[in-house]
């Protein structure tokens, strides 16, 4: 596929995504961490005006000089930003604005793609479409919890990504103690955080080859798991306490029943059999430890994951998010990208069903904070 064939198809996925949606829908911001489908829209759009085309197009003009102030994510060294937090207020640019601004955009990169950009600016390039891939993932997060959250729980589409998770029969695989290497090697894409192969010593221990399941989650919860703190974390104590969190986000005990909210269809019964899902690292844990066992590291994960069958949830890690030995940050705004986050985050590995075609690798470092639960992720045990 040419770089141009592979610009459009990305961006088109974008808008696939945001299809069923109503035009209400894509102005919500019902909390911090879920950004409105709008300013994904307009935010992806952004990053190739400013980075590709403003730097390297002389005859590019910008849509609106106002959007670099509306559509910057996290960006210092580009200037002031509307906080994350008021993105939800942003009534305008009205929805057309902002597709007329991709179109605007995607016209002007179609043109410079008309010739083979220095490889400088098709790294950057490269690294434009796997921001878009990452927020077509976070979109879908961020539908979820929009429509999850509305009281009438309306459906998405009719078809989605969450038939497909259903668990499997658990087998321990053992893995012995030896020398292992971890990180990217070889020259196909991977973002700066999972460069600096190296090597880790790993002492024997087993991991499940299977997700936890809804079925063994309930067990956990009536069993008073969520009651009782030395399962916990003291932070993660707090955390229940504070929230009153009693089950995993999207579950709703009515009338004797669980029930979960699912894209597909509003609230259903819970299925037993799927992988529970949508579960902080502080219950992940918790869970883990009312089994008498443990969550694998990230190290542990990337060993054991080629001989696992994974990919349909992100799997939640003991890990700490922290720089590989050599990390460092590219120069300029790119140098942003990750490394300004290596602190109080914990890793997850894997992939999941939200996470875009050709955007999954065995390396594959994703990380949020450990309170954080709307995105697609599970867990593995270890022991």
């Amino acid at each position: 596929m040419s770089l141009l064939s592979n610009y459009l198809s990305v961006r088109k996925f974008s808008e696939t995504i945001c299809e069923p949606l109503q035009i209400e829908d894509y102005v919500v911001q019902p909390i911090e961490d879920v950004s409105p489908p709008k300013w994904h829209l307009g935010h992806t759009a952004w990053f190739f005006e400013t980075f590709i085309l403003k730097p390297n197009l002389i005859a590019y003009r910008e849509f609106d000089p106002n959007y670099n102030y509306v559509f910057n994510s996290y960006y210092e060294t580009v200037g002031a930003r509307v906080i994350r937090t008021d993105r939800g207020n942003l009534s305008r640019p009205t929805v057309e604005d902002v597709y007329k601004y991709r179109a605007y955009v995607d016209e002007a990169m179609e043109s410079f793609l008309c010739r083979e950009p220095e490889e400088s600016v098709k790294e950057l390039l490269i690294l434009g479409l796997n921001h878009e891939q990452q927020h077509q993932e976070l979109l879908r997060y961020d539908i979820k919890y929009i429509l999850g959250h509305n009281p009438l729980f309306p459906a998405y589409a009719d078809e989605h990504i969450e038939q497909d998770l259903k668990v499997e029969d658990q087998v321990w695989l053992k893995v012995d103690a030896g020398v292992y290497e971890i990180g990217h090697e070889g020259n196909d894409f991977c973002f700066d955080n999972e460069l600096g192969r190296h090597k880790v010593y790993l002492a024997d221990f087993e991991i499940s080859t299977s997700l936890v399941s809804n079925a063994e989650y309930l067990e956990f919860i009536e069993d008073k798991g969520y009651q009782d703190f030395k399962h916990w974390h003291a932070e993660a104590w707090d955390w229940v306490n504070t929230n009153k969190i009693t089950a995993p986000l999207y579950w709703h005990f009515v009338d004797e029943e669980w029930l979960r909210y699912d894209l597909a269809g509003g609230l259903k019964p819970l299925k037993l059999e799927d992988a529970v899902t949508h579960i902080s690292f502080y219950e992940a844990a918790a869970f883990a430890s009312w089994k008498g066992m443990r969550l694998p590291t990230e190290f542990e994960w990337e060993i054991a994951a080629q001989k696992l069958d994974w990919g349909k949830l992100w799997e939640w890690t003991e890990s700490s998010y922290l720089p590989y030995p050599g990390f460092s940050k590219a120069p300029g705004a790119i140098g942003e990208y990750n490394g300004k986050f290596m602190v109080s985050q914990k890793v997850l590995r894997g992939a999941s069903v939200a996470t875009s075609p050709n955007h999954k690798r065995l390396t594959y470092r994703n990380f949020f904070y450990p309170g954080l639960r709307w995105h697609y992720n599970g867990l593995r045990l270890s022991k």
